[in-house]
């Protein structure tokens, strides 16, 4: 487990002992814990004194971004990108936070990449007090999420505008693998907008009234993330449907050819079997034009069966 803190007073971020920040008075403190099991909860019940109650929540281990107003403050579950590599049914890494006035536990099971952006903005002074944090959080998840949501709908852009029937299998991977990280997406992406729209309306004094427009605003932003995901999830499903009917309709063509040479040569198979049995009376067998005469007979049904398939426009078209 790792543990760091930051005591924030007057638009300065300071580092400091997270034993010190237990107790420490006046401005901001943030206290934030890396790992999981035992361990977090323990140090969250003998240090920071938490009840069981905002443990629990905090060191969960298959969260969904919610939120809950708990004593006189919130714990707020919210998901982004992770910087370890993370299985596609479960794409997202949360941090889970308590807030409450002057004073905010967060934690993560898993690296979470915008926890560095929000590091950075918190010394450079851009965090005053909790809800500011929190803003700060949902806006770098967001901000990294949407060009990789951006990038997905370029995939089908460029799958549909390139529709190719000799690439069918390579174009299915891409449209499924686009299909199967939207679904992901679309899983975590809905439930966090809620969550911050539930934040924003959360009585108390610790959220300003600054925070509460910045947390509209990054719920709308979650909004119009979720509603590209769906975008991309049905066009991914239709896209996937058109692949499979050009391959139905390559496989109809290819058994129309085969059957097609199968009539061909099927009425040549019983000529030849019939005049190639072993027995007297086959017409002109001592003539020197019969072998010729039948040749000619088998290229003259042929054509004419070919121009038949022409004619009902089964062939050349």
């Amino acid at each position: 487990m790792t543990c760091r803190a930051w005591h924030i007073e007057g638009g300065r971020a300071t580092p400091i002992d997270p034993l010190a920040a237990v107790d420490a008075t006046g401005g901001f403190t943030w206290i934030h814990l890396h790992g999981e099991g035992e361990v977090v909860a323990k140090w969250l019940r003998d240090h920071a004194h938490l009840p069981d109650y905002v443990i629990d929540p905090l060191t969960a281990v298959e969260t969904r971004p919610r939120c809950d107003a708990i004593g006189k403050g919130a714990f707020v579950n919210l998901r982004g990108l992770s910087d370890d590599v993370l299985s596609s049914a479960d794409p997202l890494a949360s941090v889970r936070l308590y807030a409450s006035a002057g004073r905010v536990h967060s934690v993560t099971r898993r690296k979470l990449t915008a926890f560095h952006t929000v590091v950075d903005r918190v010394e450079r002074g851009e965090v005053a007090d909790p809800g500011d944090l929190i803003v700060a959080f949902a806006s770098a998840i967001t901000e990294q999420l949407d060009p990789l949501i951006a990038d997905l709908g370029d995939t089908l852009d460029e799958c549909e505008e390139a529709l190719d029937p000799t690439r069918i299998f390579e174009q299915r991977r891409a449209v499924t693998h686009t299909r199967v990280r939207a679904i992901g997406y679309r899983r975590f992406l809905v439930p966090q907008r809620s969550a911050l729209e539930k934040l924003g309306q959360l009585p108390g004094d610790w959220l300003q009234a600054d925070d509460r427009l910045h947390l509209a605003a990054a719920a709308d932003r979650a909004a119009r993330m979720a509603e590209e995901v769906d975008s991309i999830r049905e066009r991914a499903a239709l896209v996937h449907e058109t692949l499979t009917d050009l391959r139905a309709e390559q496989l109809d063509q290819r058994s129309l050819q085969i059957a097609i040479v199968a009539m061909v040569f099927l009425p040549l198979t019983f000529l030849t079997g019939l005049l190639g049995m072993n027995v007297k009376g086959i017409p002109f067998a001592d003539e020197p034009w019969a072998f010729a005469g039948v040749v000619g007979l088998c290229v003259a049904m042929s054509a004419g069966i070919v121009a038949w398939f022409v004619r009902k426009h089964w062939i050349g078209r």
